[in-house]
């Protein structure tokens, strides 16, 4: 395969496109109340959303620093940052109306009004690498919000084309990081949580919340992550093989040329740029990576891992570790 042509890679929001912040999602106009996009009848090609790219992960994963290098690819779109606003600005999507149940939607959440209405916000926000707009035919979306995790088989009903990405990374280093997160105060996504009594809730909010109250952030941190990887793993396992691929968090650190040329072949996308040998901070990076900054967090973490043994073990095996 030849190589890629040395363009300068850079890094932001594309033009025109607005970061939103951890929690509260990208800062883009809601689409009109009666716009919507309904999805294609049942066998045929979808005729807006072509191959949508989901990146999926426990958070703290790396997820960030993936979604901004490929969202330089040509030819795809992204609103720019994460969608925490843009989905649960659709009524019957934000937690409060499930009863703060958790960021778990099923593929019974993709009613015809639901799927036609988030549609339509996704492909309003939507910009390239170049702040463009789409043109009209169909569309490659880029997509990344930790709480998509937990919501595989509604994307997966509501994008029928859709193909997702999971990001593996070494639990201990994640579990470090989601610590630091809790901690930083700026991860909060819902900070006023009904029945929550600990500290301000940050990161995804997962079903079984409530028999976390009491316990030492530690815990609720590994079960945070334990959920997590639990259900996103059942439904990545529960679709056919061609809607998901696996890359590994060290292997894109260790080669990120090589990892995003295969990454992006591998989901029919091209890649025209040289990222050089390292790629740079994500947006969200509380402090400098390094493989043993989750040290500092050692005493809480390792204690707890053969509790959740059985996930770690699963969660290597599916991503080749």
């Amino acid at each position: 395969r030849a190589a890629a042509p040395a363009v300068a890679m850079s890094w932001g929001a594309p033009s025109g496109v607005r970061w939103g912040m951890p929690g509260m999602g990208a800062a883009v106009a809601p689409a009109p109340a009666a716009a919507t996009l309904p999805p294609p009848r049942a066998g045929q090609p979808d005729p807006v959303f072509e191959r949508p790219v989901f990146i999926v992960s426990s958070p703290r994963s790396g997820s960030t620093m993936l979604f901004e290098a490929m969202a330089t690819a040509p030819g795809i779109h992204s609103i720019g940052g994460e969608s925490h606003a843009l989905i649960e600005g659709v009524p019957s999507l934000n937690p409060a109306a499930r009863g703060f149940d958790s960021n778990r939607l099923g593929a019974d959440a993709a009613t015809p009004q639901v799927v036609g209405a988030l549609r339509q916000r996704f492909h309003a926000a939507l910009r390239d690498r170049d702040g463009r707009p789409p043109a009209p035919g169909r569309v490659r979306m880029l997509e990344k919000t930790p709480k998509n995790s937990l919501r595989i088989p509604f994307l997966a009903e509501t994008f029928p084309e859709g193909v997702f990405i999971y990001l593996y990374r070494d639990p201990r280093q994640v579990l470090g990081s989601m610590m630091d997160a809790w901690q930083s105060g700026k991860f909060r996504t819902y900070p006023n949580l009904p029945g929550w009594s600990g500290p301000p809730w940050s990161l995804l909010l997962i079903p079984g919340w409530r028999e976390l109250n009491g316990l030492p952030l530690a815990d609720v941190v590994v079960r945070q992550w334990e959920a997590t990887t639990r259900w996103l793993l059942d439904d990545l396992e529960a679709m056919p093989a061609e809607r998901r691929c696996v890359v590994r968090y060290d292997a894109l650190v260790a080669d990120p040329q090589g990892e995003l040329e295969k990454l992006s072949a591998s989901v029919g996308l091209g890649w025209d740029r040289a990222v050089g040998a390292s790629l740079p901070l994500a947006r969200y990076t509380l402090s400098q990576p390094s493989a043993d900054k989750w040290r500092k967090h050692e005493a809480d973490i390792l204690p707890r891992l053969a509790g959740v043994q059985a996930t770690l073990d699963r969660a290597a095996r599916f991503a080749g570790a």
